[in-house]
């Protein structure tokens, strides 16, 4: 759904329906006009809804836009916790399949929070569970990092992978200072 809005010398049709910075319509006029209002404004002439008769522009900063946008879209893609659920006596096919979905996840930017329900007298061998999810971090190797342990919660046992860092930190901080 990403939309590419002109600007500036891009909008080619005159005239068009223009509101300013304070959303404030200043009626229809020719596009040269406009982008004169524009620039002695400071800013950008967009085309916003450029399917309207004549289009509706407005007066912005579009750099700023643009920036809003990616920041709104960041913010709303960071939001997602997949759950995958498993059980003790799970088979190593059927945990591996269970491991690459938690890859797919983990690869697209996602949570994964891992539950493994215990039933009946499977509740007095956890160990079992936590061995499972020892293996299951190894599994993932560097791809992912524990955001929350494994720890229990009456008859489960929940952990939360979350997505490596992809951008090491600055090597700038191993500096050593002289001796004093």
């Amino acid at each position: 759904m990403a939309v590419n809005h002109r600007c500036n010398e891009q909008i080619r049709i005159s005239p068009v329906r223009v509101i300013d910075e304070n959303n404030e319509q200043l009626g229809v006029m020719p596009t040269d006009e406009a982008m004169s209002r524009a620039r002695s404004a400071g800013m950008d002439l967009v085309e916003i809804a450029p399917t309207e008769r004549p289009p509706v522009c407005r007066i912005m900063d579009y750099g700023k836009f643009k920036y809003g946008q990616k920041r709104r879209k960041q913010k709303s893609r960071e939001q997602k916790l997949k759950e995958i659920r498993l059980h003790p006596d799970i088979g190593d096919h059927d945990r591996n399949i269970k491991l690459n979905q938690a890859v797919g996840f983990i690869e697209k930017g996602d949570k994964v929070q891992f539950t493994m329900i215990f039933r009946g007298r499977e509740r007095f061998h956890q160990n079992l569970g936590f061995e499972m999810f020892n293996s299951i971090v190894e599994g993932l190797g560097e791809r992912a990092k524990v955001e929350r342990p494994p720890r229990s919660e009456g008859r489960r046992l929940i952990m939360v992978i979350a997505p490596a860092k992809k951008t090491a930190t600055g090597s700038g901080a191993s500096k050593e200072a002289g001796p004093a």
